[in-house]
């Protein structure tokens, strides 16, 4: 397929959106190793563990699925072709949902 240069304005905004996911992933990162050293969630920090390690592999999920997005919307607005629909944002805010009801819980509980 012929492939063309997109405006420059939706490529940078397409750096952008990728440059969010990038900014969230972190977030996910140091909230799970936050949690993991800071939450004191019962004595053998087991909750603490598991919502550490939630919120770290959502921020690697969010890295591979940023850098697979921006990709795929680089190409699509290269053939001028629909932008692919991403599962990315439901994910995040399933497993960002997950982990805090784990606190939640557990907090309660204690």
């Amino acid at each position: 397929m012929d492939e063309q240069e997109p405006d420059y304005r939706f490529t940078l905004a397409n750096e952008r959106t990728y440059l969010a996911y990038l900014r969230t992933s972190l977030a996910c990162y140091a909230g799970g190793l936050s949690a993991v050293q800071f939450l004191d969630l019962g004595r053998d920090r087991w909750p603490a563990r598991i919502i550490g390690v939630i919120l770290v592999l959502a921020g690697l999920a969010t890295t591979l699925g940023a850098l697979r997005r921006w990709q795929q919307n680089l190409v699509a607005m290269r053939r001028q072709e629909p932008l692919p629909v991403t599962k990315l944002p439901l994910m995040l805010a399933a497993t960002i949902t997950i982990g805090g009801l784990i606190g939640l819980v557990f907090a309660l509980w204690r």
